[in-house]
């Protein structure tokens, strides 16, 4: 019997599930259908977030209904990308419908979701890191073609994402989006892509982004180039050319490296003239320069050089290769005589020697087909631009800290250091007496001065507030006088004319009254002998009464 009721109640829970799940299922079906119907979106987003949410607040979610609603569309995100994969169809454009008022304008159903959500973020009807989080979730379900298409997405709507209503609450998320996006890609076949992602990033943040700051100058050493270190057998080639020319990527890649000895810099000036002196003796003509088409070359560039040693020969008839080898001299030169952090003082004959150097770069470039003299130009125009960039950064006016908080503090406490002997000094500034400080005022209330009441000190707030916290603390007497008799009763009588006098004395009844409360105040502490008296005295009264007691009986 226990165990058919136990069966009985493992169905009932069972059916009870089935129940639930079909009740959550159909409820995702109407907030599917109602988030994704084709009309403007500010007619039916908010009514349709009220209608499955319930909002305890009409037009703002608090926090848990918050949480609750972003379940839900990175759970309908989730459902359409699924579909979207059966399908076979390309993510941004599954589900997409012709507009009936447009026809050009085609729109799948994950976009407009989007828009949507970016739609309620930007009125801050809901969080509004809630499409960062969506977007980046879409970014992890996709494929990396699929990827450009919702990376496009975020391009056409960074107006709006760079809002600083939404900035302040995704930009982590964005970041973190892209630099996994950077991860997943090829440095070498993702060339393109790549750019897009660095250029937004350099729009969507601001200059003072510390993430984008290469504060410590740190080069990438590990970028390093790899090249054969012994001959090929059965390959005509002049070795030594090959690793000379192939060695100045150590250089290139650590510019530092050369300021640290003057051997280091020496053996690179040596290896450079040797490949300076190959590029003259063999130049390009016209024809070779034009065979090198520019689009072809951004179709197939590659990140990486190929060291092989049976390419050397067709590299150096390849204009675009020079140019890049070039080029990097003139990075390198730049850097070296840059201002920076580190001491790159070179001595006079490397500098001689560094400009020589770059004048047969710069004449190289300038008869490297094709149109060499307009990419020269260009370059210039980027490397001046470039410099000028690090001039600003090092002249930009930085907020100063100081030691103690503040300039006057800091100040102080310096002056201390110089001169132990400051506070003992007769002659520094000290705190006034009172009395010296209320003179001004008191002449002022002098009636054969003749001052107008516009020109008393009474009138000059400063001084009166710094004069009231004189009396607090060293004549309580006057300082009580000022809810009277206001600031002219602090005034010490003393200092007044006799004629003035009398008006701002206190009167004999109210000294009276204060020494009778002065006395109050202080009448327990002399009472407290004579409780103590009476208490002594109590015994002998009490054995009195016992005396008259006895005779009686």
């Amino acid at each position: 019997m226990s165990f058919c009721l136990t069966c009985f109640k493992f169905q009932v829970s069972i059916l009870g599930n089935q129940f639930k799940m079909e009740a959550a299922s159909f409820r995702m079906d109407a907030f599917r259908d109602a988030i994704l119907q084709r009309a403007p979106i500010e007619s039916f987003a908010l009514k349709t977030v009220q209608e499955f949410i319930q909002p305890q607040k009409q037009t703002k979610l608090a926090q848990d209904e918050n949480q609750m609603l972003e379940n839900m569309l990175r759970t309908l995100l989730q459902e359409l990308v699924a579909s979207a994969a059966q399908s076979g169809e390309q993510i941004m454009q599954y589900g997409q419908l012709i507009d009936d008022d447009d026809a050009e304008n085609i729109h799948g159903q994950i976009p407009h979701l989007l828009d949507v959500v970016l739609y309620l973020c930007e009125k801050e009807h809901v969080e509004g890191g809630m499409i960062f989080q969506l977007l980046e979730d879409l970014t992890e379900m996709s494929t990396m073609k699929n990827c450009k298409d919702v990376f496009g997405y975020i391009e056409s709507k960074q107006d709006i994402l760079g809002k600083q209503e939404l900035f302040a609450r995704g930009k982590l998320v964005m970041l973190r989006t892209c630099n996994q996006l950077l991860r997943r890609l090829s440095k070498a076949n993702d060339v393109v892509f790549c750019g897009r992602i660095l250029m937004f990033l350099a729009h969507f943040f601001p200059l003072s982004e510390r993430s984008a700051v290469n504060i410590k100058g740190v080069f990438n050493t590990s970028n390093e180039t790899k090249y054969e270190k012994d001959p090929p057998k059965g390959i005509s080639v002049d070795f030594n050319f090959y690793k000379t020319f192939w060695s100045l990527q150590e250089s290139f890649c650590n510019p530092a490296s050369l300021t640290s000895a003057s051997t280091k810099w020496q053996k690179f000036s040596s290896s450079l003239a040797v490949v300076l002196n190959t590029f003259d003796a063999q130049p390009l003509s016209e024809e070779e320069g034009e065979a090198n088409s520019l689009e072809e070359e951004a179709a197939t560039f590659n990140i990486k050089y190929l060291t092989s040693s049976k390419l050397m020969g067709l590299e150096l008839k390849d204009s675009s290769f020079r140019r890049h080898i070039l080029l990097q001299c003139l990075i390198l030169f730049d850097y070296l005589r840059a201002p920076g952090k580190n001491d790159k003082d070179l001595p006079s004959e490397t500098m001689e020697e560094l400009k020589s150097s770059e004048d047969r770069v710069k004449k190289l470039l300038e008869i490297t087909p094709p149109k060499g003299k307009e990419f020269l130009r260009a370059v210039e125009h980027i490397l001046e631009r470039e410099k000028n960039w690090v001039w600003w950064k090092r002249q930009k006016k930085r907020r100063q800290r100081w030691r103690l908080g503040n300039k006057e503090l800091s100040q102080l406490w310096r002056w201390a250091d110089q001169n132990p002997n400051a506070l003992t000094d007769s002659q520094r500034v000290r705190t006034p007496d009172i009395a010296d400080y209320w003179k001004p005022l008191a002449e002022d209330m002098d009636p054969s001065a003749g001052i107008e009441d516009e020109y008393h000190h009474k009138n000059n707030r400063v001084y009166c507030w710094k004069g009231l916290r004189f009396a607090a603390r060293q004549d309580l007497e006057g300082f009580s006088r000022f809810t009277d008799l206001g600031i002219e009763g602090v005034v010490p009588v003393e200092l007044l004319p006799p004629e003035v006098q009398s008006k701002y004395q206190a009167k004999p009844n109210e000294k009276a009254k204060r020494a009778k409360k002065e006395e109050t105040k202080g009448g327990p502490q002399e009472g407290e002998p004579n409780q103590i008296g009476v208490s002594n005295s109590e015994p002998e009264a009490e054995g009195g009464r016992g005396g008259s007691r006895g005779d009686g009986k």
